[in-house]
């Protein structure tokens, strides 16, 4: 279950919930499980339960309820966004017009996207979280283009902040705005509706991205990607609908081949029109997934050229990735001989795909988490290609990148280079590998 199954009214327990790493209601009940068992109390929840509370229509939990949070989260109850009775309210000695802490305070601004990776301006400054506020409140009259920009700002600003500290210090702020679209999008005016519904699109799809690379569960993955299709959909932009499909078929990386080829072909053969950029990217998609399923060489290569030749029909330069941008616009050359040499590799020729890797894979063209990306499936490429030594200290050379970012898709892709690297791995480069990266799993 995921924060835009229900209105999430009462963001500050949405917010106190995901600040201690409860990200999905199901996670929630688990932990209040423990909290009972703990307290030798039978008080059992339902995540029905969990979200009537985070919607606010449950106003004031019962007494074992109330004492199960009090130990799970430490704080009043009040400072949870709960409403006690008038006479609750006095026997507790909770005044009348009692205000938020700054912690609570706090708490608002990281759910809403403010503070990440230590960074001092918060996503959505004051006046843009009063113009939030009023717009929950009163969605017909404050849901504005004031309030769209506001989070189109901030959801670029999470993007940036997802190629700095990863996925995992993104995931809330990406889980606000999308809960601040949902809710005031459904009575926003029909001009302001279709724009935020846009907007959620791009968010969506982001959040299906943050997901995969976090190593999420593919339901949570195809959660987002199913809500960015239908949003799109609802505005009317078939682009957006073909580059999730392009999405969808990059998340399932090597485990359903023929799907992969089914999802890209649909998105560069359907009912649409990609832009040249993410047409380029669906086109390398499409040969990747013919090379897995066994495809002649010159037809894959007959696809790649035509991913070429859709880039070359680019008429504006790149730009760095945003979120809210022309849709693929930080598509690159390099960016796509990198894939190439993915595909290389699929079709059985690691040693054409290292000498693709190492002509366009460099620090200059790519973000560093993007680059050890790469460079993990380089490490790949070169244990297939029978250079294990180079293979290991590739990806010894990445892991510490990759692990701080945590990356999944990178992570990932080191523990398969490793087991191609396993019958060498009595190398010291290769033994360090395998045991660093046995340290990782760990920890």
């Amino acid at each position: 279950m995921t924060e835009l199954e229900e209105p999430g009214n009462n963001w500050r327990l949405v917010a106190a919930r995901i600040k201690r790493g409860w990200r999905t209601q199901e996670d929630f009940c688990k932990a209040y499980e423990a909290a009972a068992i703990s307290l030798q109390s039978r008080a059992r929840i339902s995540v029905r339960q969990v979200r009537r509370w985070e919607s606010g229509r449950s106003k004031w939990p019962n007494r074992d309820a109330r004492l199960v949070l009090t130990e799970m989260f430490g704080v009043p109850l009040e400072q949870l966004g709960f409403v006690p009775p008038v006479s609750a309210a006095g026997r507790r000695g909770v005044p009348a017009d009692f205000k938020p802490s700054l912690e609570d305070d706090v708490l608002r601004r990281a759910f809403m996207g403010s503070a990440l990776a230590a960074a001092s301006a918060p996503l959505l400054d004051l006046t843009a979280l009063d113009h939030l506020t009023a717009a929950a409140r009163d969605a017909h009259r404050y849901a504005d283009q004031e309030l769209v920009g506001h989070l189109r700002d901030a959801l670029d600003e999470t993007a940036r902040a997802d190629v700095l500290v990863g996925p995992h210090r993104a995931m809330p702020a990406a889980l606000g705005i999308l809960t601040a679209i949902n809710t005031t999008a459904r009575d926003a005016k029909p001009e302001v509706r279709r724009e935020l519904l846009a907007l959620g699109s791009r968010a969506a799809e982001f959040a299906g991205w943050l997901h995969r690379d976090a190593g999420s569960p593919e339901q949570a993955i195809a959660y987002w990607h199913g809500q960015a299709k239908e949003w799109a959909t609802f505005t009317g932009d078939g682009a957006m609908h073909a580059y999730v499909l392009m999405r969808q078929a990059q998340a399932l990386g090597r485990s359903d081949p023929a799907r992969v080829l089914d999802l890209a072909r649909s998105a560069t053969s359907g009912p649409w029109t990609l832009p040249p950029r993410p047409r380029a990217e669906a086109l390398q998609q499409e040969a990747r997934g013919m090379a897995m399923t066994g495809a002649d060489t010159d037809e894959i290569e007959r696809v790649l050229d035509q991913a070429h030749a859709a880039l070359d029909q680019a008429t504006e330069p790149a730009a760095p990735p945003a979120c809210t941008g022309p849709l693929g616009d930080g598509y690159t050359r390099e960016r796509l001989m990198a894939q190439s040499g993915i595909c290389l590799r699929e079709a059985g020729r690691p040693a054409q795909a290292v000498t693709v890797f190492k002509s366009y894979l460099s620090p200059k063209a790519f973000a560093p988490r993007d680059y050890a990306h790469y460079s993990a499936f380089l490490a790949g490429a070169l244990a297939e290609a029978g250079e294990p030594d180079e293979a290991a200290t590739v990806a010894l050379s990445v892991l510490e990148v990759a692990s701080t970012a945590r990356s999944g898709q990178a992570i990932g892709e080191l523990h398969r280079s490793a087991q191609a690297l396993f019958p060498y791995r009595e190398r010291p480069a290769v033994r360090e590998l395998h045991e660093r990266l046995l340290l990782l799993s760990a920890g």
